[in-house]
């Protein structure tokens, strides 16, 4: 989207809005005293009001669902890895309504006067941008769906009456609120134009929609499916939703969670096909052979269309970019994107991550024959690897920069030897292991905060990993599209297209060590679909899906029992000697900085300091697959302060206790 409309269409009006609706619905000022009655009655102003909502959609190089997972990791570890720690808060939380309210406002003021034909404008831009408020409100739900579950399903902006808002609290069932999801998705689809009125992709479209679609059907088709015969799913054993009347006789809509299952998969292949079969995938130019010096291999890299459709300041070129953020120096409407791929700030990528690139000829690293060259640098890692790891994983002594400006004053020339001791505080690299996919070679980009490249919100590639993974959940096999499609992620990400290669010399014991996607409810998967995970993983390389589709898969059952340890690049071998051995001190408390060799070969993140919580490894409760919801919530809509008599429930092994961890911790 546009970023630079955000400033210039939202008026003194609609600010006045939002800044009044920042509070829970429950204690919400009347609309009356806020909106005047000559508002939202013209086109100009509902796109004003759509597209303030899209600050809520993420911006490329600050996601967080990468990080603290099995392929991210930063300086400091996640408490959600150390049972008991995380607990349930006095206040805050998931458990919010602003952004569903605001979109509620709108949709109950703008339909009535929609379907009198009483707002003035361009009636396919009317339709348009009361089809991006549907999608935002399905957003809005899809945060809700994946944090909490089962969530109130509110359609209207509601009285200023405690009784109707206690009533409003009661929880529907997560298929109910999935459905519901798509159900505004399908609105948003039937109203929005297949092109975008701006004409650039700064604002939704029809296919953007489509891929929303793909993915919330997709994470609750397999959601149910692992979570199965749990108290995580409405009407599985010790489901917390029975202990409501409300929901004690909840039945599924389509007879059965198996029957939930396969309409949800089956949505999830529909919609996706809608966005593969019309969007083609960016073409990647850059083959191992042609860079054979660091400079080769930038100018290679500028130059190349799939590494440009990541660092471009006009993305509205790139057909598989579905929509994007425009900024504009000019108008002083800037960002940081190309400093933070630069420094890498406080993360990097795990060894568990980078090892699961298979070779350009498509075999596993461990596989015989398949010409792995070893780990002892990272420039052995990078040779014959999958192209997106050679493209995107940084190697010391790369050029970052090939056009310096004097105004670059954060930017890092050339790639550095990994600060994995934080010595200059600002380019921490705390797994050795740098990224730089969205790399920009213009230094006049790396002022402080001072770029305008573009950021990626929704690509299409996403609807044919979605396509592969719901044929095969589904059908358990893979029909001729989904093949289609996964020839075609392979062949542009530069490796051999026969992915059945790959398949037959999978070791599902090797790669357990390091990919918790090898994982469902604590079984290993088959190796069809364990590749169909690799591949969504590596293609969507720091791309922030990765906790949504650990949670959904339920990939963590396995460390309840048996810790992970997060690792980063080998040290212990020639690349100690990139650090002075006196920097390199383990085994003395506090005052270690880095993991011993005696753990491991490779540096442990989080195993430097016996103190430290995670000493000895991640580990896992789960309760932790939802959010806790805040006790406040509970006292707001109980009699007496009873929390027993509120209409909410608490999620799966949670207390309704502040300041608690899960049940047994």
């Amino acid at each position: 989207m546009k970023t630079k409309e955000i400033l210039m269409l939202a008026g003194v009006v609609v600010l006045a809005l939002f800044n009044a609706c920042k509070k829970d619905f429950l204690e919400r000022e009347p609309l009356s005293d806020i909106t005047p009655e000559n508002y939202l009655v013209e086109e100009s102003q509902l796109a004003a009001y759509a597209i303030a909502r899209y600050d809520n959609l993420p911006i490329f190089g600050y996601f967080d669902g990468d990080s603290h997972t099995d392929i991210e990791a930063r300086r400091t570890y996640d408490n959600k890895y150390v049972p008991g720690q995380w607990k349930v808060g006095q206040s805050g939380g998931q458990w919010s309504f602003t952004d569903i309210f605001q979109c509620n406002y709108f949709l109950q003021t703008v339909m009535p006067r929609y379907n009198a034909g009483t707002i003035t404008g361009n009636s396919t831009n009317i339709k348009h941008y009361i089809g991006e408020m549907y999608f935002m409100r399905a957003w809005a739900y899809f945060q809700k769906l994946q944090s909490l579950g089962d969530f109130p399903i509110i359609k209207t902006t509601l009285p200023d009456n405690m009784e109707v808002l206690t009533a409003a609290s009661k929880r529907a069932p997560q298929t109910e609120v999935a459905r519901f999801i798509l159900s505004d998705l399908d609105s948003a689809i039937l109203l929005m134009s297949p092109v975008a009125p701006d004409g650039k992709k700064n604002r939704l479209s029809k296919a953007c929609a489509q891929l929303v679609k793909s993915r919330v059907a997709l994470y609750e088709g397999t959601f149910l499916k692992y979570f199965k015969g749990t108290a995580f799913v409405p009407n599985g054993p010790g489901w917390p939703g029975k202990s409501k009347d409300y929901n004690a006789s909840y039945n599924f809509p389509s007879g059965s969670i198996d029957g939930e299952i396969d309409f949800f998969l089956s949505q999830a292949m529909d919609a996706a096909k809608a966005v593969a079969d019309a969007v083609p995938l960016v073409n990647n130019t850059m083959t191992a052979e042609s860079q054979n010096t660091n400079e080769a291999f930038a100018l290679a890299s500028e130059a190349n269309p799939f590494c440009r459709m990541f660092s471009e300041t006009d993305l509205s070129g790139f057909s598989e970019v579905l929509l994007w953020r425009d900024y504009d120096l000019g108008l002083g409407i800037a960002n940081a994107i190309p400093n933070v791929i630069q420094s890498h700030r406080d993360w990097g990528y795990t060894r568990g991550y980078v090892d699961r690139f298979v070779m350009a000829n498509g075999l596993p690293i461990y596989a015989p024959g398949s010409g792995y060259a070893g780990d002892d640098s990272v420039h052995l890692v990078r040779i014959n690897r999958d192209g997106r790891l050679w493209l995107f994983l940084a190697q010391p002594g790369q050029i970052n920069i090939l056009h310096p400006s004097p105004l670059g004053t954060h930017a890092t020339p050339v790639v550095p030897y990994p600060d994995i001791l934080n010595l200059l505080g600002n380019h921490d690299h705390p797994t050795g292991y740098i990224g730089r996919k969205g790399n920009v070679y213009d230094g006049a980009q790396l002022g402080n905060g001072k770029g305008d490249v573009g950021s990626i919100v929704f690509r299409a590639v996403e609807a044919y990993l979605n396509y592969m993974e719901a044929c095969y959940e589904k059908n358990g096999t893979l029909d001729g599209t989904a093949e289609s499609y996964w020839r075609k992620i392979r062949i542009r990400g530069g490796v051999d297209p026969d992915f059945q290669k790959t398949i037959n010399a999978t070791d599902l014991t090797i790669e357990a060590k390091n990919d918790w996607g090898v994982y469902s409810a604590g079984q290993m998967v088959d190796k069809v679909l364990y590749n169909i995970r690799r591949e969504r993983s590596c293609e969507l390389m720091g791309e922030g899906l990765r906790y949504m589709d650990l949670r959904r898969w339920r990939a963590m059952d396995q460390m309840i029992n048996t810790p992970y340890h997060i690792e980063g690049f080998k040290l212990w071998g020639p690349m100690q000697y990139w650090y002075k051995a006196s920097n390199l001190t383990y085994g003395i408390g506090d005052k270690s900085t880095v993991s011993a060799p005696s753990l491991s070969p490779y540096l442990r993140v989080y195993q430097k300091t016996p103190t430290s919580l995670v000493y000895n490894g991640y580990r896992w409760t789960m309760a932790h697959y939802f959010n806790p919801i805040a006790i406040q919530h509970f006292l707001i809509t109980s009699k007496n302060n009873d929390v027993s008599t509120s209409p909410i429930y608490q999620n799966p092994g949670w207390p309704l206790d502040a300041n608690e961890g899960p049940i047994g911790f």
